[in-house]
């Protein structure tokens, strides 16, 4: 019974984390706005590590997925289990840590392909603690699959494997997009709230100082607050969330006015997405100008769109000789549009029909 228990414990935490690995591997830049988030001073406050996120991101996914080959093929288990003991015990905590203080509203742990709460995740996390357990008290019963040199040359194999899928993607798009603007997407449509959809219950809270002290009212105490209390703030806590649809957040503003509706309705549109021109490749920015005459040739509008300020937009225009007109929307949305800074994507009547990483712009196929 215990040898079975064993087995089947390294069978699921072995597939769960190259499954893990592999679809934050697809996405490795996703993956590092997620740590980001957890390194920032709402959660871990270490926020030097934050230029240094994606480089962790990718060997953190790349440990993950080999740590799961390691445990399937029985090679160097103590290692192996350790590695797999020390990582758990430590995002438990973090999903723990994030839930109750509702720090961060998902953890990233299946990219953007499985969304899971912050309970959930720390459910997940719980769960694969206890299987982790297992192995760690029957180390003995995890036998080799294969010979010291077979196993090796697979170990070797999946490092080699997962560091080019990682150099892939971050130098071109990932393999699968699992977003909410994937290419086929209506972007009027993603944004629609259906009928009937639940919306979100929230309670007001009132912050009153009492006493020099900061004290919380519901809207019901409110004709009980002491004289002499003091407004504070106001603050609307969201006991139950609505329907949120997958596209929010959206805009394309420019001088105080939102030109989506207008240019959603564009037969023929090309968008640069440049999230943070400040740090936009130069490489990619030389590019632009381009294709920016080559699309207008072809009858397409052309914008660009992203969250920097003025300045930083007006140097941009400057360095690289740009003609184009940004719009500003929002940075995190921009991020999730498209990983590479900057990016290309082809739009007809809000519908997205090609996405390119900058390294790929001889690819597309304008009409």
């Amino acid at each position: 019974m215990k040898n079975i228990l064993t087995q089947f414990s390294r069978i699921f935490v072995g597939i769960l984390f190259i499954i893990s690995g592999l679809i934050k591997l697809n996405d490795p830049v996703g993956f590092s706005y997620k740590l980001a988030e957890y390194f920032g001073e709402t959660v871990l406050n270490l926020p030097f590590f934050i230029p240094y996120a994606l480089a962790i991101a990718v060997l953190i996914v790349i440990f993950e997925t080999v740590l799961g080959v390691m445990l399937l093929i029985g090679f160097k288990r103590k290692f192996t289990v350790w590695s797999l003991l020390l990582m758990i015990v430590f995002f438990t905590f973090l999903t723990f840590y994030s839930a109750y203080f509702n720090k961060v509203t998902d953890c990233g742990c299946f990219g953007d392909a499985l969304k899971l709460t912050p309970w959930q995740s720390f459910t997940k996390d719980v769960v694969l603690l206890v299987f982790i357990l297992i192995l760690f008290l029957n180390q003995k019963l995890i036998k080799p699959l294969f010979s010291n040199k077979i196993q090796n040359i697979i170990a070797l194999i999946a490092v080699g494997l997962c560091a080019f899928m990682g150099y892939w993607v971050l130098n071109h798009l990932p393999l699968k997009d699992f977003r909410a603007y994937k290419v086929g997407t209506n972007i009027q449509k993603g944004m629609e709230i259906p009928d009937g959809a639940p919306k979100s219950v929230v309670e007001m809270v009132f912050i009153y100082k009492v006493n020099g002290v900061d004290k919380q009212f519901k809207e019901a105490d409110l004709m009980n607050i002491p004289q002499g209390a003091t407004f504070v703030d106001r603050i609307d806590k969201v006991i139950t969330e609505g329907y949120k649809p997958p596209i929010h957040d959206f805009s394309m503003e420019k001088d105080g006015a939102d030109h989506k509706d207008e240019f959603l309705q564009e037969p023929k549109l090309l968008v640069f997405v440049s999230y943070d021109l400040a740090i936009s490749d130069p490489k990619g920015m030389a590019q632009l100008e381009k294709l920016n005459n080559e699309a207008k040739a072809k009858g397409y509008k052309v914008i660009g769109m992203t969250a920097s300020l003025e300045d930083e937009i007006a140097k941009a225009k400057k360095t690289f000789g740009l003609t184009f007109d940004y719009y500003f929307c929002d940075a995190t949305t921009l991020k999730t549009i498209e990983r590479a800074n900057p990016s290309v994507v082809v739009l007809e009547n809000g519908t997205i029909k090609q996405k390119v990483h900058f390294n790929d712009i001889s690819k597309l196929n304008l009409q």
